[in-house]
């Protein structure tokens, strides 16, 4: 039995080059034991770097990376025993069965798992009796899932884990992962959907360009993300100043349309002020938060469209 760590993984300035280029920069990053953890950015923000250094599989360039209160390089073969990791591109061998697949994964741990196995596969309602050559790949992801949690890790780490999953069986797979955090253990979920961590997480990191960029827990975010309001007014009287906060983007024929960020109690006391008909107050918006973290000169125009698209394709939904 291990002494139980107040923190599952701390890393403090964690830095990668290959040759002149500069990967990871002096990324500090602390995860609560206990805690469903969201891992935010694009594709190519670095988080798998990162992930293969807590890991052990990649050694940092400089700083420090420690996962469970043991040291991640020097120490990864015995962190791996009780890591549970998903890869964004997992893969198998192609003439397995899923069960025999499972087995040999169960034996080389030496975990004993098989009663898991099996309630996962009916949880997930995967046929492990096919090969793996003849898995859909929505199929072969909950191979994935299983093979990462079946041992019931202290720390299970998932890189884009949703990928080819449908809407029921994502469902389920958040049932478990809360279920995981509720029996102590910790989930570092790493995504480049936004409401995927926004639905799960306690806390989030956001990953841009190789840094940390904003650390915090989601409710903080939540405060400072911003609302949709649409006002429709009963009649054309003069109304008293907004508040200074609600930025205005059209205001004519009676309807106003702005943005709010943060409590709203100044802006319903302003309301009320009002000749009011009808008013719309959106949730708050992550999604524009973490645009407004990337839009800046520096961002790579690809980087931009990759958040935007999936933006867009949320709100197609």
């Amino acid at each position: 039995m291990y002494k139980r760590v107040m923190d599952a993984v701390l890393t403090s300035d964690l830095t990668k080059r290959y040759g002149e280029n500069e990967v990871l920069k002096q990324v500090s990053l602390r995860v609560r034991a206990g805690s469903l953890f969201g891992f935010l950015g694009p594709n190519g923000a670095g988080k798998t770097t990162t992930i293969r250094i807590l890991l052990g599989l990649l050694r940092a360039s400089s700083g420090s990376a420690t996962v469970l209160g043991q040291e991640a390089w020097s120490e990864g073969h015995r962190l791996r025993a009780r890591v549970g990791y998903l890869p964004g591109d997992v893969r198998f061998y192609d003439g397995m069965t899923g069960r025999s697949t499972l087995a040999f994964i169960n034996r080389a741990r030496r975990a004993g798992a098989q009663r898991e196995i099996e309630r996962l596969a009916s949880v997930f309602e995967l046929d492990l009796g096919k090969r793996v050559r003849n898995y859909s790949r929505g199929m072969k992801q909950k191979l994935g899932i299983l093979a990462a949690m079946a041992h019931r890790p202290d720390l299970l780490i998932l890189d884009e884990p949703t990928t080819a999953l449908d809407p029921l069986v994502k469902q389920v797979f958040n049932d478990e992962l809360r279920t995981f955090v509720r029996e102590g253990r910790t989930v570092l979920f790493s995504s480049h959907t936004l409401s995927e961590v926004e639905e799960l997480c306690d806390e989030v990191a956001i990953l841009r360009g190789g840094r940390i960029i904003e650390a915090n827990h989601i409710d903080k975010l939540r405060s400072r993300a911003v609302r949709r309001v649409e006002v429709v007014f009963s009649d054309h009287s003069p109304r008293p100043a907004p508040p200074g906060g609600l930025r205005v983007a059209r205001d004519a024929d009676g309807v106003l349309q702005a943005a709010w960020t943060g409590d709203v109690t100044e802006l319903i006391a302003w309301l009320g002020r009002c000749a009011v008909r009808d008013v719309t107050i959106a949730q708050p918006s992550l999604e524009d938060l973490f645009l407004a973290y990337y839009a800046d000169t520096e961002l790579k125009k690809e980087e931009l469209a990759v958040v935007e698209a999936h933006r867009m394709e949320r709100r197609s939904r």
